[in-house]
């Protein structure tokens, strides 16, 4: 058995739409980064690449790259799923915590499962969300962006 840990985080920003676990979410701000800046997505590929020993995100997808510029983050993670399954892995589990002051996640959590499952291949019972507020303190408890941490579990 291997275990990655994934970590990332994107600040808010005017004029992007919120996307988190691959799902659209209603919210006045979005996420700044170059892709779709899904922190909870890019938590999660980072914990993948850790347990298959690929590097990081930016190893596979440099931002900066125009291929990746206002990317999918489901596809990338489609693609990360592809690259450790032709490792001979498999995917046991993975579980993410996504750290936001607001909005709130909760009734989102079952379609960011289902998303996650459907890119990675697997059963929405290998796949789990939780969020988290970070009681108003820091950048998070600011209001000025969101974290998330992941971990894989792969065989």
């Amino acid at each position: 058995m291997r275990v990655g840990l994934g970590y990332d985080s994107h600040c808010f920003a005017e004029g992007r739409q919120l996307v988190l676990g691959g799902v659209s979410i209603d919210y006045p701000r979005g996420l700044d980064g170059w892709s779709d800046a899904d922190a909870a997505t890019h938590a999660l590929i980072d914990a993948l690449c850790g347990a298959a020993s690929l590097g990081d995100i930016g190893t596979l997808f440099p931002a900066g790259d125009i291929r990746y510029q206002d990317a999918c983050s489901l596809k990338l993670l489609e693609q990360t799923a592809h690259e450790v399954t032709n490792r001979g892995l498999v995917i046991g589990n993975v579980d993410i915590t996504v750290v936001v002051q607001e909005p709130v996640l909760a009734p989102h959590v079952p379609r960011m499962r289902a998303a996650l499952a459907a890119a990675l291949g697997v059963d929405e019972e290998r796949v789990s969300v939780k969020a988290k507020t970070n009681e108003h303190m820091g950048f998070v408890g600011r209001g000025e962006g969101i974290a998330a941490i992941a971990v894989a579990l792969l065989e």
